[in-house]
């Protein structure tokens, strides 16, 4: 169904609840007796100040316009920094309720649906992906029948599709951002063709993704975005998390983004429809929502949440997810690899699990440490970002992938090794 923009949106007033949840938000991420009694290990508030303060002055020396990145740990944020602006047009500044795009890091919330429904006896991950979408017989498959190619090929990003949605075009101001139908995508697939033997190697494929879409949307009968926010979502207590179009209660804290040309800020607008690619990359969600899912990876959340846990996904099937289906390659301290939709992380000989996300001009990440406290896994990183650069004159602008990158190694190399 494609969705009609609003002429125009002003943003809600408050209502005094929401003002009290947003107070006592803030309370939870930066009171350091909090009832969930966290410990912060020695050295941890120099050395992140000295972390978050590089990054905040590369951030203003490029023109990122707003950004926030926190430290979690057994349950709860011990740090959380914002920068910049969400909105320079309302002048809203980044603060913790803040809503950013996740793009990719959607992928982990498709593979757990998958997961789910094979444990509950509804798939296997060994079965054809044509079982559950045929259209793909008219993929073009040099190297043997469409039947070979299952669905663990594609939750491993090995199954042989291209990276992009689109294989052509796609950059005109009509063109919608991503395909807003499923025909859309069918249309495509006699001129789509499978580029190596699935499962011999690794390559990033966002159409495979929305095949799992598929998947998920016509074993349940719901529309994808429904099944994972009452099966996921809601269960986790994500309550602020949502797929593409923002619902008009949370418009106030909405990030717009950014590309920064000849050093000035244009934006994208505050909306933007993933379509039928939502399950490759619609989430929106503010970062306090984002560590109760990573309470939910460490199984360090209250007695409460953690008793919900499994009826989300078993411990084992979790974990499951993180083991090494094929090898990506090795950069520098980093060797890459991945599992089930999740990137496995060996860097210095400690192994780190997650994901990056981007699209429009947001950037994000998160992984947790699968080391921490004799095999616990109880930390994590997460950050955001709302601008990225585009070339033009010699003007400041940022090269966000390239900051991405070198603050996650920042965090392996200097944050997590103090919970060591």
């Amino acid at each position: 169904m494609v969705r009609k923009s609003p002429k125009s949106r002003r943003p809600p007033r408050v209502l005094p609840w929401v003002a009290l949840h947003s107070f006592l938000l803030a309370l939870w991420i930066v009171c350091p007796t909090d009832p969930l009694g966290a410990q912060h290990p020695a050295g941890f508030h120099e050395t992140w100040a000295r972390v978050s303060g590089d990054l905040r002055d590369t951030l203003a020396a490029t023109g990122m316009v707003g950004s926030a990145w926190a430290f979690f740990h057994e349950g709860k944020i011990l740090a959380l920094e914002v920068h910049g602006y969400a909105d320079l047009e309302a002048g809203r500044r980044v603060d913790d309720a803040t809503i950013f795009h996740w793009g990719s890091i959607t992928k982990t919330l498709n593979a757990i649906a998958i997961m789910q429904l094979r444990d509950r006896g509804l798939l296997d991950l060994d079965d054809p992906i044509i079982e559950y979408v045929p259209e793909l017989v008219q993929v073009r498959n040099p190297f043997g029948p469409m039947e070979e190619i299952t669905l663990r090929h594609l939750l491993s990003h090995s199954a042989g599709f291209r990276n992009p949605t689109w294989p052509w075009g796609g950059g005109e101001d009509w063109h919608p951002h991503e395909p807003t139908q499923w025909a859309q995508i069918a249309a495509m697939l006699p001129y789509t063709e499978i580029l190596f033997p699935p499962g011999s190697r690794f390559s990033y494929s966002n159409p495979g993704i929305v095949f799992l879409g598929q998947v998920v949307e016509r074993t349940t009968g719901e529309d994808w975005e429904v099944y994972v926010e009452k099966n996921i979502l809601r269960p986790l207590g994500m309550h602020r998390s949502y797929f593409d179009l923002t619902p008009y209660h949370l418009l106030a804290d909405r990030s717009n983004n950014y590309v920064v040309r000849d050093g000035r800020p244009i934006a994208n607008g505050l909306d933007f429809d993933t379509g039928i690619t939502v399950s490759n990359g619609g989430l929106n969600a503010p970062i306090p929502d984002m560590a109760l899912y990573l309470a939910f990876l460490t199984n360090s959340g209250t007695a409460e949440s953690e008793a919900l846990y499994p009826l989300v996904l078993d411990r084992s099937s979790l974990e499951e997810m993180w083991e090494e289906v094929v090898p990506i390659g090795d950069a520098g301290n980093l060797r890459e690899a991945m599992g089930l939709s999740f990137f496995l992380e060996r860097y210095q000989g400690f192994e780190y699990v997650g994901h990056t996300g981007s699209q429009q001009a947001f950037f994000s990440f998160f992984y947790i440490d699968r080391q921490t406290g004799a095999g616990a896994i109880a930390a994590g990183a997460i950050a955001a970002f709302n601008s990225n650069g585009a070339s033009g004159t010699d003007a400041p602008r940022p090269a966000t992938r390239q900051i991405l990158n070198r603050l996650r190694e920042t965090m392996f190399r200097e944050v997590f090794t103090l919970f060591k």
